[in-house]
């Protein structure tokens, strides 16, 4: 088994902030304040979309690059909403300030509903837990 990626969280004396390390990089998160915590960070749901959000910005800006499409401003909104029963739903939104054919978006379409952490999402993960030292 190979790793792809790596992350910790330390807890801080501030309720619900905490540090994460992500690899080499540092950043917090937070719940809003209607949660109880100070929204002094990105909440955990924040960073999930965060992580498909930039997943699919870097692979069409690398497919782009490959066709020789000029992307200009690549920009992905992206909303999570939970439905009656509980499943959560998230919607992207993709725009480019080029004038991009029907082609190439259709293209871009097919391309983004294959990037690695939508798959990764789709299909889940096993998750495995125990106590350390």
């Amino acid at each position: 088994m190979s790793r792809v990626a790596s992350a910790s969280v330390v807890s801080t004396d501030t309720d619900y902030l905490h540090h994460i390390q992500a690899g080499h990089f540092a950043l917090d998160t937070d719940e809003p304040k209607a949660l109880g915590g100070q929204g002094a960070a990105p909440a955990p749901f924040d960073l999930y979309l965060s992580s498909l959000a930039a997943c699919t910005a870097i692979t069409l800006r690398m497919y782009a690059q490959r066709k020789g499409w000029n992307l200009g401003e690549f920009r992905a909104e992206l909303s999570l909403t939970r439905d009656d029963e509980g499943k959560l739903h998230i919607h992207r939104v993709l725009h480019s300030d080029q004038p991009l054919s029907d082609e190439q978006w259709e293209r871009l379409l097919e391309i983004v509903a294959k990037t690695p952490v939508t798959k990764a999402m789709r299909e889940g993960a096993e998750i495995t837990s125990e106590r350390g030292g």
